[in-house]
């Protein structure tokens, strides 16, 4: 069965356009032209997605996803805003009443494809990992001898969709493709070297994948601007930790989860965020994402400078151990650097 994606647009043309896009990758489509006929068409049907228009005449967009929001049968309904703005402050808005992302217009076909499938993906792997983890247990319970067997099967599973989690995130970002399955290796990395065990490696590796699920609700606007960020605008980042944090504490099968969300921001020296720890009082597997993260963020190409070469990486590191960096762990990743003698461990 198709998929189904509502648009709510009170541009014709702009219907016309979405439905001929979708409709083309085999979508069910259905098009109105405001809020009040998508309240009402609500009443009888439930679509996969809602694709919403923030400013149209009479009831515009915010005001449309409040009233889906107050309404138990509805409020489930992933949205995703459509609008012309370029402006931050909209997309917080609209990310701050419940919305998914957002789509610009005049629509980009292969931009458009991308932003309803990832949603609607990740939405699905939710459901599924729920149901999985609750239907694993029960027969966990049933047949204690097939433990190990549905134990690993359950794992390999959960990474799957971690992964996923992990691709969707880093598509978010223009310039930093790959981005978290490398913070991950190398914190895997730093803690084998560290005498971690086999199970404490393949959380700090979840975490790692997982460490910037926050920036899903950060504005694309504001996480691909290619010039300085505004103080507003830093602070929306600086609040993608928390953001993370509290997607991930859901997962109660692996409480440790949120650790890398929440504190790969803190420093050392205790002048990081969001809450300002300092030293050992800041989790250890965080403590690591955060040298691997700053790591990958030198060896990586931005929109305004490429690869940094190793030698300013390694003097980088060395310089803030002690500061930002655990000096233990910064020690453990100077070692590593001092061993790839071909600079590998970078961005491809």
């Amino acid at each position: 069965m198709s998929d189904w994606v509502t648009v709510v647009d009170d541009d014709v043309s702009n219907l016309k356009m979405a439905s001929h896009i979708l409709n083309g990758e085999e979508l069910r489509v259905s098009c109105l032209k405001s809020g009040d006929e998508l309240l009402g068409f609500l009443k009888a049907n439930r679509p996969d997605l809602i694709l919403l228009d923030i400013h149209m005449p009479g009831m515009d967009g915010f005001e449309t996803i409040k009233k889906i929001n107050e309404d138990e049968a509805t409020k489930d309904i992933p949205v995703i805003f459509l609008t012309a703005d370029e402006d931050a402050d909209t997309e917080t808005e609209g990310l701050s009443l419940g919305a998914m992302d957002f789509i610009k217009k005049p629509f980009v076909p292969e931009v458009l494809l991308l932003r309803v499938r990832h949603t609607i993906d990740l939405i699905r792997l939710k459901s599924d990992l729920s149901s999985e983890v609750e239907k694993k247990t029960v027969q966990l319970k049933k047949k204690t001898e097939q433990l190990i067997e549905e134990h690993n099967k359950t794992e390999r599973m959960t990474m799957q969709i971690v992964k996923a989690l992990s691709g969707a995130i880093d598509a978010k970002d223009t310039y930093t493709n790959g981005h978290s399955t490398r913070v991950a290796q190398y914190s895997r990395e730093i803690a084998r070297r560290a005498g971690f065990d086999e199970k404490r490696l393949e959380e700090i590796y979840m975490m790692g994948l997982l460490h910037d699920v926050g920036k899903i609700g950060v504005p694309d606007a504001i996480i691909n601007k290619p010039s300085k960020l505004s103080n507003e605008e830093y602070g929306v980042i600086q609040n993608h930790p928390v953001m993370g944090a509290r997607i991930l504490k859901n997962i109660t099968e692996f409480p440790k989860m949120a650790t890398g969300a929440r504190w790969h921001h803190e420093r050392y020296d205790g002048k990081g965020y969001p809450d300002g720890l300092k030293g050992e009082d800041i989790p250890e597997e965080a403590r690591i994402i955060a040298v691997a993260d700053a790591y990958d963020a030198m060896t990586s190409r931005r929109s305004y400078r490429d690869v940094l070469p190793q030698e300013k990486v390694r003097s980088e590191v060395e310089r803030c151990r002690g500061t930002q960096f655990d000096p233990g762990f910064a020690d453990i990743l100077l070692s590593m650097i001092d061993d790839d003698n071909e600079y590998k461990m970078r961005e491809e």
